[in-house]
C-alpha cells in the first residue's frame, strides 16, 4: 500500500453533564457526540525508516511530538516494537481549540490508518485502549458512529444505533479564538468551589435527548440540548453569548456550545433552510467562521 487517504471528522456535543471530580483530576461527564461532516483530511505516507513526519497546510498546527497523531503513531511504534516510519499530511478545515475535537479526531484517524497501512490486524478492543491514552474524546472516533453516548471521562462509549437513521443539519459558528478546555474546566472547579449548589442544572438527560431524536423534533431537540461548561466558557468568551443571540435573531430555536467552546451550533430544519441562514449570517458577521455541516455517516479510507 502506497499511501491511505481519509476524513477526519469534527464532533459537536449535543449534551455534556459535568458531573464531579475524580481521584486522577479528570472529570466524570455524560455526553452525546455527534459526528459531522466537517472534516480534516489525512494522508498516510509509509517510510522507509523509523521517522514520524508531521507535514499541515496550517503553520500554526504543531509538527513536532506535541501533535496527538504524531503520539498516536509512536505509541504504536513503542507498544508494539515497530521499525516502520510514516509521513502523516494534515489538510486542516475543523478550527482548532473550538470544542470540535479535531485533534483528537486526528489521533484516532492515524491510529486506525497506521492500523491498516502497517498491517497489523490490531481489534477495535486494542485501538481503544490505546485512544484512551491519547485523549477523552479519543476513543469516541474509533467508533463508525453517528451518534455515541460518552460517559466516565467521555473515553467510555455505548454506540447510540437506534440513531443510525437520524441525520441534523447544523449552523455552525466559531469565533476565531482558542479555548483551553483545561482552563475551563479549572475555571469550573472554582465555580463550584464557591457556589452553594450545581451552576447549571439540566431538567432533560442523555436518555430524553436520545428519545426526541428519534422522533427528530426539532423542538424536542432543543429543549434537551444542554452543556454544564457553556455559562463557564461564556463568561471568559462573552462573543459565545454574541452567537448565541445573533443565531436566535435569524430564528432559530435550537442552539447549544460544543464542548468546552468557543464553537456554537444550531439546529436547522433542512439544507436549504441552513444554506439560506447561513449566508445571512456570513454576510453580518465577517469575524466568524460559519459552516452548513451536517450528521456524518463514516466511509472508509481508500487507497
Amino acid at each position: 500500500m502506497n499511501k491511505l487517504t481519509f476524513n477526519s471528522y469534527a464532533k459537536l456535543n449535543l449534551y455534556l453533564e459535568v458531573r464531579n471530580i475524580r481521584l486522577d483530576r479528570y472529570h466524570n461527564i455524560r455526553t452525546l457526540f455527534e459526528r459531522i461532516s466537517l472534516s480534516d483530511k489525512i494522508i498516510l505516507i509509509p517510510r522507509q525508516d523509523k521517522k514520524i513526519k508531521i507535514h499541515c497546510n496550517l503553520p500554526e498546527v504543531p509538527s513536532d511530538n506535541s501533535n496527538l497523531a504524531y503520539k498516536s503513531a509512536r505509541l504504536l511504534q513503542d507498544s508494539l516494537n515497530l521499525k516502520k516510519g510514516v509521513e502523516i499530511r494534515i489538510i486542516k478545515r475543523i478550527p482548532q481549540g473550538a470544542g470540535l475535537g479535531g485533534g483528537s479526531s486526528n489521533a484516532a484517524g492515524t491510529l486506525m490508518g497506521l492500523n491498516k497501512l502497517w498491517k497489523l490486524n490490531l481489534p477495535r478492543s486494542r485501538l481503544l485502549s490505546y485512544a484512551r491514552k491519547l485523549g477523552c474524546d479519543v476513543p469516541f472516533f474509533v467508533y463508525n458512529s453517528p451518534f455515541a453516548e460518552g460517559s466516565a471521562r467521555g473515553d467510555r462509549i455505548r454506540v447510540l444505533k437506534g440513531l443510525n437513521n437520524v441525520r441534523l443539519w447544523h449552523i455552525l459558528v466559531v469565533p476565531k479564538k482558542k479555548v483551553s478546555t483545561r482552563q475551563i474546566y479549572k475555571k469550573w472547579d472554582a465555580e463550584m468551589m464557591r457556589a452553594a449548589e450545581p451552576l447549571t442544572k439540566s431538567k432533560c438527560n442523555v436518555k430524553i435527548l436520545t428519545l426526541a431524536l428519534k422522533k427528530n423534533g426539532p423542538r424536542l431537540i432543543g429543549k434537551s440540548l444542554f452543556n454544564s461548561l457553556e455559562q463557564t466558557t461564556a463568561k471568559l468568551y462573552p462573543e459565545v453569548t454574541r452567537i448565541k443571540e445573533k443565531l436566535k435573531a435569524i430564528g432559530l430555536k435550537s442552539i447549544l456550545m460544543s464542548g468546552s467552546g468557543p464553537a456554537v451550533f444550531g439546529i436547522v430544519s433542512s439544507r436549504r433552510e441552513g444554506a439560506v441562514l447561513c449566508r445571512r449570517l456570513k454576510a453580518k458577521s465577517r469575524s466568524w467562521q460559519v459552516y452548513l455541516t451536517r450528521t456524518q455517516q463514516i466511509k472508509t479510507a481508500r487507497r
